[in-house]
This record gives structure tokens, C-alpha cells and sequence, in this order.
């Protein structure tokens, strides 16, 4: 009996138990970004309900009934919305700093959860006492439209504000052979400061909790963690200290993710779901690719006229670039570009192979590459000589979110398991440029973002990855 209570004296009672009831292990700039998110869908929802009642003015206004009083110029009836709305966004959330908060497909679904458990609400409260649908449907479009308007906007502005943020600290747990690359990764590539390192083996070791406490890390990265009777052991144990844990996964554990656990036939299961309309979120992609390319091509003619001027004046030579790309399941297409270097690029760049910047020699890399044009570097740091690709997005070789297409000189010096990313359709942007771009020199990394993407895709991943590229495309973050 003592042995098992010297093994486990330093839980001290339930494992899952905090030490000491204490909030989230946030920074304050954390929590700024978190009150100006409320603020944001507050004023937001706001607006979408006096866009509302003045829609409906002169139809059907909120019966006197449902007007307790009025506070701000708007009725209690908006003021409980609002707060339903706000205490659903932050238990389904969005609030919280991680990705999570920038789930749009949620939005739509909690907003409408709320106005459907509303008319739920007014039935039990008053079965004679119906509200008027023009209001009521107008508000509920409206406030999807608003805020998520409001959250387009705010993570544009918020996004960028994160360069400006101090250095977060972690404490790496990886195995000998990665982890000196994972620590420099950190270093080099985001704004990280490595407080510690352990050896995976030794993750679970009282010891190295003890160091991970004292190094003063808020988050914890961790690779390739040993089996051990409890699997949740280190988890538990750094929740309990308000320590964020991540995890490096493989695919497998990304697939083991996606399952719902189920007791089947007394053993504990992941049950992986089945869509109701399997391939629907897929179609819905494929057609929102083709309706916003065609938007886009026509919205954007004028900045095309200004670009094709600006690359005449510049140099001599053709207003685009077409180079071959390897896309879909190896197929070889023409990719377009706005061309941003001199016309014998190609003949030159065999030249200037003996000072490519890329580590491993897959991807061809010059951050002063001679080639470029004088009007290329803008083009090149605004991403604007992407913008033809709109055209390979319409004739079915591309679409707006995926992995990047590259030159058949790169995919000739990839290795076996770098083709799993052909197994989707190539994007114009993806995860890859938004998390790096130029930066990330070794292409393992570039592969395993891809290999991220396809095991983790959805619709939402889709417009986060949208909304971040806009945001690198006005700053011009990473591109040469």
C-alpha cells in the first residue's frame, strides 16, 4: 500500500483538481484581445438590431409587451439577445485566444441557436404573444451579417498586433534527434522565447514538471510523448498550473481527433462521424472558389490595368508570367502570374543555383534574387502578382485555399511521402503562407503544413486561412 502512495504523493488528491482556484494563464495583452472581441460582437449586434427596427419601422415594431425599458436607445428585448449571445459565444470559445475564437462557421451556428431557442423562450412565456417575423428575421441576418463582419475586421487589426507582443516562453519536450531543430524553429521563425528543454522519455518525470514550473513557461511543446499508464498525466498536471500544452501530431493522432468516444461492445472506441450529405462542404467549397474568383476578376479589372501599365513602364516583355506547376494527382498545368522579372528568368536561375537560400535545395530561394524587376519587388511584397491565378481557379486547376503549386524543377527533388500533398487540389494561398512564407527554408516543414491541412480541412479553416492572407497581403509579412 505505500508504494502506492509514494508513487502518486505528488498528485495530492484528484489529478484533475487545480491547486489553487485561479483563472486562465493569460497575459494581459490576452485579455485585452479578449474584451475587445465582446466589444466588437456587443457593438456589432447593435448595429444589426437598429438596422433592424429601422427596417421595420414602418411594418411592425416590437410590441410593447416584450419593451421592459430602454437602455442606450435599445429595448431590453436586445439587451437579453445580447447577452444570450455573448454567454454562448463564450462557452462555445470564441472568446478564447487560440484559433478557436476565429471559427465564422460557429458563429452562424450559435447566433442561430440563439434566435431559434428565443422563439422557444417566447412561446413559454407568452403563447399568445407573437413577435413580428419581419423583425425577428431581419435582426437574426442582420447580426450574422454584423458580426461577422465585426470579427473579419477586428482580426485583421488584432492579427497584426501580434507582431508587437512580447515573447512568449516556452518549454520544449521532444526527442534527441528533434529537439535542437524544434528549439531553433522557435527561435528563428515566431515570436518564442525557449526557456527549457527535456527529452521526450523523461516528459512524465516529476523531475521535469519541477523545471517546467520553475522556468516560468506558460506553454509547453511537446513531441513524440512516451506511452505511460496515463496517457493525460502530463496534461493534468500542467493544467493544473495554468500551463498550456501543445502538441506536435502525427496523422494518426490527428485522425484519432476527428472520432467521438463510444463504449463498443464494452471496449472504449473513437467512432469517426460520417457527414449527413457526405462531399456537401466540398461542393460548397468547389462553387464559393468559382463564384469568388469571378467576383474577383471583375471587381479587381482596374488594379490589373494599373499593373499591366506599371510592368510595361518598368521592363520589356509580356504583362504575365506562365509557368508549369504540378497540381492535382501530378497533373502538369500552366499557372499564371503578373511577371515580375526580367524575360530569360528561367535560363538565368540556372546561374544562380549555387546561391540558393534554401536549406534543402527542394525550393529555389534568393532574398536578392537579380531577376526581379523594378516594379516586382512591390508586386512580390503586396502578393499582388498572385492575382492571375483567379483565372486557373475558374479553368478548375486551383482553388482559392490549398497547397501551393510548384515548379517541376522542385517536385523532381521531392521525396516520397512530399507527394501526399498532390492528393488535393493546389490553392492560390494556404497554410504555408501564412505561417512563414519566405521564411520557413526547410520544405519538411512547408509538407507537414500541408499534410496538416488536408487531415484538419473544413469550410472554417478555409476562411481563417482567407482572413490571415488578407492580412499578410496589406502588410506585406514574409513575401520577397
Amino acid at each position: 500500500m505505500k508504494q502506492f502512495e509514494q508513487k502518486f504523493h505528488q498528485f495530492r488528491g484528484d489529478i484533475r483538481a487545480p491547486q489553487h482556484f485561479h483563472g486562465s494563464n493569460l497575459s494581459k495583452r490576452q485579455w485585452l484581445l479578449i474584451v475587445i472581441l465582446i466589444l466588437s460582437d456587443l457593438v456589432a449586434l447593435a448595429l444589426a438590431w437598429r438596422m433592424a427596427r429601422y427596417l421595420n419601422h414602418f411594418y411592425s415594431p416590437p410590441p410593447p409587451q416584450l419593451v421592459w425599458w430602454t437602455w442606450l436607445g435599445l429595448p431590453s428585448l436586445f439587451w437579453c439577445f445580447a447577452a444570450m449571445t455573448l454567454i454562448f459565444f463564450a462557452y462555445g470559445g470564441l472568446y478564447s485566444p487560440s484559433a478557436r475564437g476565429q471559427n465564422y462557421i460557429r458563429i452562424v451556428q450559435l447566433v442561430g441557436f440563439v434566435y431559434l431557442f428565443s422563439l422557444v423562450i417566447n412561446y413559454f412565456y407568452d403563447p399568445t404573444l407573437d413577435a413580428p417575423r419581419s423583425l425577428f428575421f431581419t435582426a437574426w441576418f442582420s447580426s450574422l451579417l454584423m458580426v461577422m463582419l465585426g470579427r473579419f475586421i477586428t482580426t485583421l487589426i488584432l492579427g497584426q498586433s501580434r507582431r508587437l507582443q512580447p515573447a512568449t516562453p516556452v518549454f520544449v519536450i521532444a526527442t534527441s534527434a528533434r529537439l535542437k531543430h524544434l528549439t531553433q524553429t522557435l527561435e528563428h521563425r515566431s515570436n518564442y522565447q525557449v526557456v527549457g528543454a527535456s527529452l521526450a522519455s523523461m516528459a512524465h518525470n516529476a523531475h521535469t514538471l519541477q523545471n517546467i514550473l520553475e522556468s516560468g513557461a506558460i506553454e509547453v511543446l511537446a513531441e513524440d510523448l512516451p506511452k505511460t499508464d496515463l496517457a493525460s498525466t502530463l496534461y493534468w498536471n500542467l493544467r493544473r498550473a495554468g500551463i498550456i500544452l501543445r502538441l506536435l501530431p502525427s496523422s494518426r493522432e490527428i485522425l484519432y481527433r476527428r472520432g467521438m468516444p463510444e463504449i463498443f461492445a464494452g471496449l472504449p472506441t473513437l467512432r469517426v462521424e460520417m457527414p449527413f450529405l457526405v462531399g456537401l462542404d466540398y461542393r460548397i467549397k468547389r462553387s464559393l472558389d468559382f463564384i469568388a474568383a469571378l467576383l474577383g476578376l471583375l471587381m479587381l479589372s482596374p488594379v490589373f490595368l494599373a499593373i499591366a501599365i506599371a510592368i510595361k513602364s518598368s521592363s520589356p516583355g509580356p504583362i504575365f508570367f506562365h509557368q508549369e506547376r504540378v497540381g492535382l494527382q501530378g497533373k502538369v498545368f500552366q499557372m499564371w502570374k503578373f511577371r515580375t522579372m526580367v524575360i530569360n528568368a528561367a535560363e538565368l536561375q540556372g546561374q544562380l543555383e549555387t546561391q540558393n537560400e534554401s536549406q534543402d535545395g527542394i525550393m529555389f530561394k534568393l532574398k536578392q534574387d537579380p531577376r526581379i524587376i523594378p516594379i516586382g519587388h512591390f508586386l512580390r511584397k503586396t502578393s499582388l502578382d498572385e492575382f492571375p491565378q483567379l483565372f486557373n481557379v475558374i479553368l478548375g486547376d486551383m482553388s482559392l485555399v490549398g497547397p501551393r503549386p510548384l515548379p517541376i524543377r522542385d517536385v523532381e527533388h521531392f521525396d516520397a511521402w512530399h507527394h501526399i500533398r498532390h492528393q488535393v487540389m493546389p490553392g492560390i494561398t494556404g497554410l504555408w503562407q501564412i505561417s512563414g512564407r519566405s521564411n520557413i527554408g526547410d520544405f519538411n516543414d512547408v509538407a507537414r503544413l500541408d499534410l496538416y491541412y488536408i487531415d484538419n480541412w473544413s469550410l472554417n479553416l478555409d476562411l481563417n486561412i482567407l482572413v490571415e492572407t488578407l492580412r499578410i497581403i496589406v502588410f506585406g509579412k514574409g513575401a520577397y
